[in-house]
């Protein structure tokens, strides 16, 4: 009886997590409201409140599930790819995560939305960013390339460059964007020259 207690609390929780990433997609993370989430995973407000505190802590919990996501796809160690330099393992790197973004931002776009008010998840976002570029470092570190004063910086324009295209992808698709292929083999090439020469 218990084990299905608890197996009905993860499907409530998991439940309201989709309802509210739905709200945040289709009213935007400040216009959705509890009562609208609530309804969204057939409960009620007060079931809502049982789960999470806040709308706020929702999204965290979304910032969760998303690292999650990310993790599980990664086959490649981001620290290892820019340690080599290789060409073909920074292309293929990025490529996974050019392949994720149809799954990965939606979540991220809510999050985006939910850190322009709510300060913790601005907070949460950036060390999420800044792991990856700590990840980055680590890799010019142990490959001794560049100034030891410079690598932390290299990162930063690194993943900057990522992030910005993923957010214009996310808003405007590669048609109107740019080429897949060719964002790509841009980057590659911006991130080769940036981590790897």
């Amino acid at each position: 009886m218990a084990g299905q207690r608890e197996a009905q609390k993860r499907r409530t929780r998991r439940l309201l997590i989709e309802s509210g990433l739905r709200a945040f997609q289709g009213r935007g993370y400040a216009a959705a409201t509890i009562d609208e989430i609530a309804s969204g995973a057939g409960t009620t407000r007060t079931t809502f409140y049982l789960h999470f505190s806040s709308k706020t802590e929702l999204m965290q919990a979304v910032l969760v599930g998303l690292d999650k996501l990310v993790a599980k796809h990664d086959k490649v160690d981001l620290t290892g790819v820019v340690a080599s330099g290789e060409r073909h393992l920074i292309r293929g790197w990025l490529e996974s995560r050019i392949d994720q973004w149809p799954t990965v931002m939606p979540r991220l776009t809510a999050a985006f939305q939910a850190a322009a008010v709510e300060p913790v998840i601005d907070r949460d976002l950036e060390t999420w960013f800044e792991l990856a570029i700590t990840r980055i470092r680590d890799g010019l570190d142990a490959a001794g390339r560049f100034a030891p004063e410079s690598r932390h910086g290299r990162g930063v324009l690194a993943f900057g460059q990522l992030e910005a295209l993923s957010r214009r992808w996310a808003r405007r698709g590669w048609e109107s964007t740019v080429e897949r292929d060719v964002a790509l083999e841009v980057l590659t090439d911006s991130w080769c020259a940036l981590l790897a020469d």
